[in-house]
């Protein structure tokens, strides 16, 4: 059993001082068939702990509804590491932030009216506390304490950028205590007076997160903290990426320059990302600063070790890092394994295809309602929506405007695609309605929950309501697409409907492809326009021509050998039919 603490300015770890080399790998964003692979490269950089957040939404997806196991399983993930002689710090705040969807906040949550989120208020901690009952007895005997690998335990997640509600916190901090947990707790906030006045608590150890200027920052924390270990809780060596901009990348001599400097300097490091991984499914999270910018599907995060797991210049760049400072040679480091083997399947064609509008019976259960109601409160979390209505007429030169859509919404009238009203580019459309009226149908996609910042309470659909010019209209039927299982499609040939009516309206295309020896492959989707792509039932995520991301992550266990499904959900139509398996990613 052991015991980390801070004193004189030190981590001690059975009363032998410690200095924490860490890595983030959050094992929700690693298939588990991989988390052996990525916590030994982690361990053959030369770290010796790594770190992970827990998201709330993954464990509690529908309100008392729990879910540990597969990817959730987090016990098994800190088993692992521990057996693997690494040590660990988890952060199970109810929020986590992380670009993960809503910041690990259960969207559930969002039907409450009266609940404010991250603060003393009874709603909202009363699901936190069933959370926590539910969750914090599988860490407990994990503990180092217990003769587990958990070292350290987070309140909350950098609190300081958002509010000053001390008592929370102690709340959190009590209620850890309350329930078992005796590791050493920590907060984590930037190294600025308003994040490290409102983000710490007296008498628990606060750390700080950056990603350059270590003197500066340990600086202004210093100020603050004259006793405490210095320990940069997030180092953020590269950064993620957002739709519709460029990919990120930082110089990798950069990175080992600050991290070197921090480890002079007597610090501990824990490097956020040391791994990305993937935003698998509909769980990228957004962020709201001047515009509504939604994360991309890929976490790669330009880390040490890439999306599919590949040690990178960066990687190399960190561990002589680590040697220079340790007096090492890489041969007493443990041996890195070995590669993981890529494969390219080539093109596969997408032969069958069926048109969303005439499987909505087979996908989802109207809900009628005078005024369109966000998907929350009709209790969808993820997903697409279909809103539905009747325009009499006739109208001519009217405009359609969607107040608000939350994130994109494509107009149809009597079928015909009319323009698509963007969250950050909510312009109206012109619309002309024939004498006998029309029938009005919008189908919103939510793109991802904003994870940080004051915008976080983000409902998704249509948050207000529909006007023709200034009138309101009323009588809608809506159809929640939360995609959850496409299994129950029904699909036809796509060559003898690719020419009809429903050309160029949203769709699902199947294709198979056969696998004889099981490789990463990467799914590229040129000449597709917007969508999300399944692989035998997984959800890879989302993809998009405007970029950066070209290709999707498709981690070898999800395959089979023989047959293998693909299924794509395409919102704005396709001419090609046909989609590449690469044995090369694509980041833009």
């Amino acid at each position: 059993m052991a015991n980390l603490q801070a004193q004189n300015q030190q981590f001690l770890l059975d009363g032998k001082p410690i200095q924490l080399l860490s890595g983030a790998i959050h094992y929700f964003r690693v298939v588990p068939e991989y988390w052996e692979d990525r916590l030994l490269k982690l361990k053959a950089c030369g770290f010796n702990t790594v770190e992970t957040y827990l998201p709330w939404n993954l464990h509690e997806p529908k309100e008392n509804e729990f879910n540990f196991s597969g990817l959730a399983d987090v016990e098994a993930f800190c088993r692992l590491a521990g057996s693997l002689g690494l040590h660990v710090i988890v952060r199970p705040s109810p929020y986590i932030c992380a670009e993960w969807e809503f910041g690990g906040l259960p969207a559930w949550l969002l039907r409450y009216p009266d609940i404010k989120l991250r603060c003393m208020n009874d709603s909202y901690l009363q699901k936190v506390d069933r959370y926590y009952d539910e969750l914090i007895p599988r860490l407990v005997p994990l503990q180092s304490t217990h003769g587990g690998p958990i070292i350290a335990m987070q309140i909350e997640n950098e609190y300081g950028s958002y509010g000053t509600d001390t008592e929370y916190l102690t709340y959190l901090k009590d209620g850890l205590i309350r329930r078992g947990v005796d590791v050493l707790l920590f907060t984590s906030d930037g190294p600025e007076d308003g994040m490290l006045q409102g983000g710490t608590v007296p008498g628990t150890l606060a750390t700080v997160n950056f990603g350059s200027k270590p003197e500066e920052a340990f600086a202004k924390f210093r100020e603050y903290r004259g006793d405490d270990p210095l320990m940069c809780m997030e180092y953020w060596n590269g950064w993620f990426d957002h739709w519709l901009k460029p990919h990120h990348t930082r110089d990798a001599a950069d990175v080992a320059d600050v991290f070197a400097r921090m480890l002079k300097a007597g610090a501990s490091v824990n490097f956020y990302m040391f791994h990305g991984g993937t935003n698998f499914g509909f769980w990228n999270g957004a962020n709201y600063q001047e515009k509504y910018e939604a994360t991309i599907t890929s976490y790669d995060y330009d880390s040490p070790l890439s999306e599919c797991g590949d040690i990178t210049d960066k990687y190399l760049a960190v561990r002589d890092a680590i040697l220079t400072h340790t007096g090492q040679t890489a041969d007493q480091l443990p041996p890195l394994p070995a590669p993981i083997h890529k494969q390219r399947y080539g093109t596969v064609a997408l032969t069958q295809k069926a048109d969303l509008f005439s499987t909505l019976p087979q996908l989802s259960a109207a809900v009628k309602s005078r005024t369109p109601l966000p998907m929350e409160q009709i209790g969808q979390d993820y997903g697409f929506i279909v809103y539905s209505t009747n325009v009499s007429g006739p109208r001519t030169g009217e405009q359609l405007r969607i107040q608000d859509v939350h994130d994109r919404a494509l107009v149809f009238l009597d079928g015909v695609y009319q323009g698509t009203v963007e969250r950050w580019d909510n312009r109206p459309l012109p619309i002309d309605i024939p004498a006998g009226g029309a029938k009005l149908d919008i189908l919103v996609e939510n793109m991802g929950r904003v994870n940080y910042g004051h915008r976080l309470r983000d409902p998704k659909g249509i948050t207000t309501g529909v006007r023709m010019n200034n009138q309101f209209l009323f009588d809608w039927t809506m159809y929640p697409l939360p995609m959850d299982n496409v299994t129950a499609l029904t699909f036809n040939d796509a060559s003898t409907s690719s020419q009809d009516a429903n050309a160029g309206k949203p769709a699902f295309y199947r294709g198979e492809f056969q696998v004889e020896e099981k490789g990463d492959t990467f799914l590229r989707t040129d000449g597709w326009k917007k969508g999300v792509v399944w692989v035998n039932g997984w959800n890879l995520g989302r993809y998009w021509e405007q970029g950066p991301q070209r290709a999707l992550y498709v981690p070898a266990p999800l395959l089979k050998q023989g047959a293998n499904e693909i299924i794509v959900f395409e919102l704005h139509g396709t001419e090609n039919g046909i989609v590449e398996l690469s044995d090369k990613p694509d980041l833009g």
